[in-house]
């Protein structure tokens, strides 16, 4: 099972996309914040993680690790759980940092091992 489909029970939309360009205005009528961005481009409080999500499930060297969460922070990506090894966290990071409208990635609340 992949990331977005075990965090958000969600399969990828065809058009799904970890650099969407906004479709429509956020909800007060304003330009959507790019870590508001959904997977499509549409507005969602939750795009940020959805699309780091996405961006885990389309890199072959990140397998599902099913101990693991993405959340979000406004444009901080927060990672809580467990991961194998170093590497596979240090990896993750790198591709959080690279999706749209992420600042900072927190590994705070993650036990290697």
């Amino acid at each position: 099972m992949g990331w977005l489909k075990r965090m958000f029970k969600k399969d990828k939309p065809a058009s799904a996309s970890v650099s969407p360009k906004a479709v429509g205005k956020a909800p007060d009528g304003g330009d959507i914040a790019d870590c508001k961005l959904g997977l499509e481009g549409e507005f969602d409080e939750s795009g940020l993680a959805k699309r780091v999500a996405l961006a885990y499930d389309n890199d072959a060297a990140l397998d599902d690790e099913d101990r693991l969460w993405v959340a979000q922070l406004s444009s901080k990506v927060v990672l809580k759980g467990e991961v194998a090894d170093q590497g596979t966290l240090d990896k993750m990071v790198s591709v959080a940092k690279g999706v749209k409208g992420c600042t900072d990635v927190d590994t705070s609340a993650v036990t290697v091992g």
